[in-house]
């Protein structure tokens, strides 16, 4: 007989996305994380019988810069709320010609070229190298593609994010550059937010909303702020629709991910029992409850 537990969805939401609606019995929860605060409190709730949890990632007011967002704090957060699936949704910016502003994407790959982030839970004293050959869930982001499409959205299934430091957007040969790479959307939170997830033994779903063309199209002005939030606001409510048609898509009993998203620390501790370090196990006990 296959295992089965219940299913509790993480909701990230990021630029635009600051609420869900129709939560049932929905409070904020302050949780404290032994890698520091999370971007804000977490709501959580249920949404037509499957339990949720949602996330804003800078902050309700949006406080939060991609550099200095708690990413560790906010995946542990969730873990240690019950959560075994996490949504993410993003702004991006588009490097093909037909992933158009107001389109949804579901990312597949990434290229991380961020380089001021603490980017794992593991360190000094417990090692530990998962597999990131497929970064995000293939079962939960398909459930994300129905999901989007129900919400009227036009979705892209698979597609490589690059995602860049910041704040600021990037220059023309940049933008180039990155779609040379053969990258499809670029963004500033992607990462090191699905590495962490996968550590953490979480399936991980990428909805990015285009915003823009960046700024290597000849036939658009560069981004800009105004251009981005306009669209946002035009994507909002589909995204939010998006969620609240996750758990048509979902049951709410779940089984083993196919993947094997929920057991990535299975084979990946390197370091010795009796070589690790008391207090970073400490801090690991919800990302890594189940392997130590």
């Amino acid at each position: 007989m296959t295992q089965t537990n219940t299913r509790m969805i993480g909701v990230i939401g990021g630029s635009g996305v600051y609420q869900i609606d129709g939560l049932e019995g929905a409070s904020w929860v302050k949780v404290k994380t032994p890698w520091g605060r999370p971007s804000d409190q977490v709501l959580v709730g249920r949404l037509n019988g499957l339990a949720m949890a949602f996330l804003p990632r800078h902050g309700r007011g949006h406080v939060e810069t991609p550099s200095s967002i708690n990413y560790r704090a906010n995946i542990d957060a969730l873990k240690r709320l019950g959560c075994t699936d996490v949504v993410a949704v993003s702004a991006v910016g588009s490097l093909r010609e037909d992933f158009a502003p107001g389109d949804f994407v579901l990312v597949d790959q990434y290229i991380d070229r961020t380089f001021a982030r603490e980017k794992s839970f593991f360190g000094p004293g417990c090692v530990a190298h998962v597999s990131l050959a497929h970064p995000t869930c293939p079962q939960l982001s398909a459930a994300c593609a129905m999901a989007a499409r129900q919400a009227r959205a036009r979705v892209h299934v698979g597609a490589t994010y690059l995602a860049m430091e910041g704040p600021q957007f990037s220059t023309r040969a940049e933008s180039l550059m990155y779609q040379q790479w053969g990258a499809d959307v670029i963004g500033m939170t992607g990462m090191p937010e699905a590495k962490l997830a996968r550590e953490a033994e979480l399936c991980y779903a990428s909805v990015a909303m285009v915003t823009d063309y960046d700024c290597w199209h000849d036939g658009h002005d560069a981004v800009d702020v105004q251009q981005v939030i306009a669209t946002l606001v035009a994507n909002s409510g589909r995204a939010r629709a998006l969620v609240a048609a996750l758990p048509g898509h979902l049951d709410a009993d779940r089984a083993p991910c196919p993947q094997g998203c929920d057991h990535a620390l299975s084979h990946a501790l390197m370091t010795a029992p009796d070589k690790r370090d008391p207090d970073l196990l400490a801090r690991l006990d919800a990302v890594a409850g189940r392997v130590l």
